[in-house]
């Protein structure tokens, strides 16, 4: 699976971005979907998943009730909607395919993932 994300961009804290995550490849609707993170200096973070039909979500506890991951198999598409940015969710932001994903699994290791996107930053100014 190719894919590209896009969406990112310089807010203020408390303000929202849709983060949008384009796939091609024959594969995209029998992959789970996730979206991560990595900050200056940190390691690569899990931020949410979803699974291969849309039914399950997982989240970073960080993220809860804050953002929102969808994805729409007929567009080939994941979403990230993420609302009450903090300065502290300032990264560059990445998608991924698990395209070994059993049908309710989501995976939340990086090394999982067998396909990245290029990233898009965000950046929360305070």
């Amino acid at each position: 699976v190719q894919l590209q994300a896009s969406g990112g961009g310089l807010v203020q804290a408390g303000d929202s971005l849709r983060l949008s995550c384009g796939a091609s490849g024959r594969t995209f609707k029998r992959s789970a979907m996730g979206w991560f993170r990595q900050a200056p200096g940190k390691e690569r973070e899990f931020v949410a998943g979803i699974s291969r039909n849309g039914g399950g979500t997982k989240y970073a506890d960080s993220v809860k009730g804050r953002f929102t991951i969808s994805r729409d198999n007929d567009k080939n598409a994941v979403y990230l909607q993420m609302n009450s940015l903090k300065p502290e969710d300032t990264a560059v932001y990445y998608c991924a395919a698990d395209r070994n994903a059993i049908l309710s699994n989501i995976p939340d290791l990086p090394h999982t993932y067998e396909d990245w996107g290029q990233g898009t930053q965000v950046t929360v100014s305070s």
